[in-house]
């Protein structure tokens, strides 16, 4: 088919955004026919409403290493060793049942009946493109979920987290992916919680949190009332 280019668009439909952003979404958020970005005026979106519960959910986690690395333990102060972010998640489920998944203390997965509803695939220390770390969450168990709580610390490197760069991206098993970067630091602040995956009487809604933390998991635990116990843990 022969295309005319010297007609032109009419004036009453208006040119998509940069980025392909084709205007807010019913949920709020910026719509691409590939991204869904998070942003403080568009926080939130729903996964139901999108259809992209059932399957598997990845949340990744990729950041910059910065410098060459110098061995820091856990809130350790000072010097200029590479970062190395953890991936991590306080979860509560419908029957009560509450925990953390985290490299740190080798809770690599939530407990339950049957194959984990949450997992952590490993330990990352790159932060690479290739790699960085991935989160699984069975979105085909939704009833089972309550709530959610994804967060990143640093467990080693000084608090630097404009050089880190960080970017937490949600693969679902379809529709767009939804990212947030982490891209308002706290200079003194060693955790960021980034997202809060929430069962709204079976509507499952993914909410921006970018909350800077100067302190580790239990300060999340007492700013989002989880009320855990907590001890020191190694990896």
């Amino acid at each position: 088919m022969a295309i005319d280019y010297t007609k032109r668009p009419k004036a009453s439909a208006p040119a998509p955004a940069a980025g392909g952003a084709a205007g807010p979404s019913e949920g709020g958020a910026p719509v691409s026919l590939s991204k869904v970005t998070l942003t403080k005026s568009t926080p939130s979106v729903s996964l139901t409403k999108r259809g992209a519960t059932g399957g598997q959910l990845r949340v990744n986690l990729q950041w910059s290493t910065g410098a060459q690395p110098v061995k820091r333990g856990l809130f350790s102060r000072g010097g200029s060793g590479a970062i190395d972010l953890d991936l991590a998640c306080l979860w509560e489920f419908t029957d009560g049942s509450k925990g953390v998944v985290q490299a740190l203390g080798n809770a690599f997965s939530a407990p339950g009946y049957g194959p984990p509803i949450i997992h952590l695939d490993g330990d990352d220390r790159s932060g690479s493109v290739a790699g960085g770390e991935n989160m699984f969450i069975d979105l085909s168990r939704v009833a089972e979920i309550r709530r959610i709580l994804v967060f990143t610390f640093i467990y080693e490197g000084v608090p630097n987290w404009a050089s880190a760069d960080g970017i937490v991206t949600l693969f679902p098993a379809s529709g767009p992916e939804i990212e947030v970067r982490l891209d308002e630091p706290d200079p003194q602040a060693r955790t960021c919680v980034i997202a809060m995956l929430e069962n709204r009487g079976g509507d499952l809604v993914v909410n921006r949190e970018m909350r800077y933390i100067r302190g580790g998991q239990s300060d999340v635990d007492r700013a989002y009332g989880w009320g855990m116990q907590w001890a020191r843990g190694s990896k």
